[in-house]
Parts: structure tokens; C-alpha cells; sequence
């Protein structure tokens, strides 16, 4: 397939990467649909395995298409299987590594996390910054980083907006793999090689067990988070957040 998101064969993986570098891999309605496709099809075939999950350079995503949401088109960045970008609450079988070059911001640091395992170059960084733009983390990175990060961590880059780097997000234990910038790719090629030299539905039953641990929580919670967001889009800032984007400038906030 070839478009806003792209997957091809590798042995027994599959790379799926986001292709929208002009506008730093945002999720629009295409790149959503797009990743659900390549998912139902690593899902549906047999003779794939592991899944990997990058952005083409130099980011790997910044997360939701802000001109989307600020045109009124925010329900079109999700699924309904899937959720955000098609995949933040999908059930899968199969094990997924994200890639990371680059910055995996708001909506992309929430791609990430919604794979098993997360392989990340140096030039990479994390962050949920919507809360400078008058919006809520609200596609599972509120409550997934404070599952993988130490809490005061997670509560400090939630809070302030601000990314953590790629050597810390790996000192913290949220990055498995910590490589050389335009290497993540490859190391995690690596990686899924190890996995899939096991065997693998033994693999897939394991990553059942582990999934099955945390969907009771994942659904809960987001529905709390989809309950912030709502409050969230009755308020005049929430307006404001993604016109002062468009429009190059600092937001002015009024708290109502």
C-alpha cells in the first residue's frame, strides 16, 4: 500500500510507517483509516508475527491534525475499533515496537505507547503537550504514562506539557532500546527478529496475558479521559488552543 501510511513485509514482520512528513506524521482521518488497514492486515495473516510501527523523517508523529480539530473534524481521527490513529485502544494479537526517530509529541507519544515495546533513537522525544493548547492527553497517555514512568515523572509532563528525552525516557523504562539517531528502525528490526524467532503463537498467548492485565483499567479510563476531554471542548479556551496555533502566536487563555 502506498499513501498517507505505508506497511511492507519484512520476513515475518511488518513495517507499518506513517507518511505524512510535510505535516510531521499528524493523524488525519486517511492516516487512522490507514493504520487500522495495515493492522486487520498483520492481524489476518498468518505468516506475520511482529509489528512496527514508525513515521517517515523527521518526525515520527506529532500527533492529532491540530487544523483538523480546530475545522471541527476531530471524531474523524479515530476509529471505531480502534480509537485515535485507529490503534490507541485496538485489541490485537500480535506483538507491536514502535520506531521512534524524532519527536513523538501529544497524539504520537500516544501511538507509541500504545505498542508493546518502544525502540527510540537519540534524536528522539517524548511529551503530551495538549494541555498548552487547551486540549487533554486523552487517547490513553494520561494514565499509560503514569503506568510506565515513575508518578511524579509522569505527573510533571503531563502538568508542564514539556517532553523528556529520549536518554531519559530510557533511563525511566519507557523505552526498551536507546540507539543512534535514523538507527531506530534497524534495532528494531533486531528486536522483532528475537521475537520472532520464538515460537509464535506461544508469543501471542503470553502477549494475551499481559494484555489482559491492563484492558479492565484501559477501558475504564478512557472513559475518564474521554469525560476530561469533553469538559474540556465546552470551554472558550478550547478555541483558543488551536487558533493560536494556526495562527503562529501565543494562546491567551481566560479559564472559561
Amino acid at each position: 500500500m502506498t499513501g498517507v501510511v505505508n506497511y511492507e513485509r519484512s520476513e515475518h514482520v511488518l513495517v507499518i510507517t506513517i507518511n505524512r512528513p510535510e505535516a510531521r506524521n499528524a493523524v488525519n482521518g486517511d492516516v487512522a483509516a490507514g493504520i487500522e488497514e495495515a493492522i486487520d492486515h498483520l492481524e489476518s495473516n498468518h505468516d506475520l508475527w511482529v509489528g512496527i510501527v514508525t513515521g517517515t523523517p523527521p518526525a515520527f508523529s506529532a500527533g492529532a491534525d491540530l487544523k483538523e480539530i480546530a475545522a471541527g473534524n476531530a471524531s474523524k481521527l479515530s476509529t471505531k475499533r480502534g480509537g485515535f490513529a485507529g490503534l490507541v485502544y485496538r485489541n490485537r494479537t500480535k506483538p507491536l515496537i514502535a520506531a521512534v526517530d524524532g519527536p513523538a509529541l501529544a497524539g504520537g507519544c500516544e501511538i507509541a505507547l500504545s505498542c508493546d515495546l518502544i525502540v527510540a533513537s537519540r534524536s528522539a522525544v517524548f511529551g503530551v503537550p495538549e494541555v498548552k493548547r487547551s486540549l487533554v492527553a486523552g487517547a490513553g497517555g494520561l494514565f499509560r504514562l503514569a503506568s510506565r514512568l515513575p508518578m511524579n515523572v509522569a505527573t510533571e509532563l503531563i502538568l508542564t506539557g514539556d517532553p523528556i528525552s529520549a536518554e531519559d525516557a530510557h533511563r525511566y523504562g519507557l523505552v526498551n532500546r536507546l540507539c543512534e539517531p535514523n538507527k531506530a528502525l534497524d534495532s528494531a528490526h533486531e528486536l522483532a527478529s528475537r521475537i520472532a524467532s520464538n515460537a509464535p503463537v506461544a508469543v501471542w498467548e503470553s502477549l494475551g496475558v499481559i494484555h489482559a492485565v491492563d484492558r479492565y483499567r484501559d477501558e475504564q479510563l478512557f472513559k475518564a479521559s474521554g469525560a476530561a476531554m469533553m469538559s474540556v471542548m465546552q470551554t472558550e479556551d478550547f478555541k483558543e488552543g488551536p487558533r493560536a496555533f494556526i495562527e503562529k502566536r501565543a494562546p491567551i487563555w481566560s479559564g472559561r
